[in-house]
């Protein structure tokens, strides 16, 4: 069966997700959008993608877009979609979604609207008024934005940044999938040391080693269209099995993680035991504006913005140590910050710089690499 599939993404990671779908599934009808990417394949690359895209949040199939200026139009719309092909007589199918900029701006209105209208296509195809939903989950999605709905069944469940390592975290913890486009961007491999400093829960290091080990992000957890019963149970086992004869444990990595904080480097290696990947890294307490950074090797860094956990001066002087202790450092370093004020604290211009969102928090992950050291930023 050919289905078109979108994954939403992070803001800034769009092309990172249209890449891995290229280069990974081999797919050549990839298009990437703000916030998405859009992609067209059969069950067996739903699985992949599921399984192997590191920066996307979940996989949907789209089945339908459409004007949809009043609740009757949107009734008559959702009804004419083929749900029967995907949701059993017993399957659960909860609706969430959102409309922007639209004449149906109610999302509660939108929901019973859309939630009546696939019972009654769902009634017609099986012959019965009332739905216990005891079965699978067949998350229905909506987005309506300048009267146009797209309607979406999600296959991920639970958003594919969980990759059922982190049951914990710190107070603040960066996202699996904007960790691993970190460690993407900068195209680290394994093949140098790398160092995180402020480690928190470990999530940098923890992607990093994954990525080096290519360990697919999803084989310790499941998805919710793996109990689909309208999709093959072989075509997910067989992904699985591919995804594992991929991996490759046996090369060494020198990865370091460290904090101030006791707790967090405890914390990171508990995450790094649950992911597998704990040979690969040390986690140790250190403070990141006294250590040494005098060897090759690509740094990594999340430091506190100043918004959550510490106050905005003293993010700054953090900042401005930070720099200080990375003057001479030959290493390449990859440092995420929502300061716009970050360059002229940290003391040099970064070579290049790429606006991200962790979480709502608008950032830039500034890049140095050309090892410019002395230049003073203004």
């Amino acid at each position: 069966m050919e289905l078109q599939m979108c994954c939403p993404t992070l803001f800034g990671l769009e092309g990172i997700v249209a890449d891995e779908l290229r280069f990974g599934s081999k797919l050549a009808n990839v298009h990437a959008e703000n916030g998405r990417v859009l992609f067209t394949g059969d069950e067996s690359i739903l699985a992949w993608a599921n399984l192997n895209l590191r920066c996307a949040e979940r996989v949907l199939i789209q089945l339908g877009r459409f004007s949809a200026k009043t609740f009757d139009a949107l009734f008559e719309g959702v009804r004419a979609l083929p749900w029967e092909q995907f949701i059993p007589k017993d399957g659960a199918f909860p609706v969430k979604g959102h409309a922007l900029n639209s004449a149906l701006h109610s999302v509660p209105d939108c929901q019973r609207i859309i939630k009546k209208a696939v019972v009654s296509r769902l009634g017609q195809a099986y012959h019965q008024n009332w739905f216990e939903e005891t079965g699978a989950t067949y998350r229905i999605q909506f987005s309506i934005m300048h009267d146009v709905a797209e309607l979406y069944l999600d296959t991920s469940g639970a958003g594919l940044h969980k990759r059922g390592y982190r049951a914990n975290s710190n107070t603040a913890p960066m996202r699996e999938t904007l960790a691993a486009a970190m460690v993407k961007l900068a195209r680290w491999r394994g093949r140098e040391p790398m160092i995180d400093p402020f480690c928190g829960s470990g999530t940098i290091a923890i992607e990093a080693a994954m990525i080096a080990q290519r360990r697919a992000p999803g084989l310790l957890r499941g998805f919710d269209a793996e109990k689909w019963v309208c999709f093959n149970d072989e075509i997910w086992r067989r992904a699985r099995e591919s995804a594992l004869d991929i991996a490759d444990t046996q090369t060494p990595l020198e990865i370091v993680g460290s904090d101030i904080d006791l707790a967090c480097v405890q914390l990171s290696a508990e995450n790094a035991y649950k992911a597998g990947v704990a040979d690969a890294i040390r986690f140790e307490k250190a403070d990141a504006t006294s250590r040494d950074y005098g060897e090759r090797g690509t740094l990594f860094a999340n430091p506190p913005y100043g918004e959550r956990l510490l106050d905005r001066r003293a993010a700054e002087k953090l900042y401005v140590a930070f720099g200080r202790a990375l003057a001479k450092s030959p290493m390449k370093q990859y440092i995420l910050s929502s300061d716009p004020l970050f360059e002229q604290l940290f003391g040099r211009r970064a070579d290049k710089r790429r606006k991200l969102y962790n979480g709502m928090i608008k950032c830039n992950l500034h890049m140095y690499f050309k090892h410019s050291l002395g230049q003073s930023a203004n």
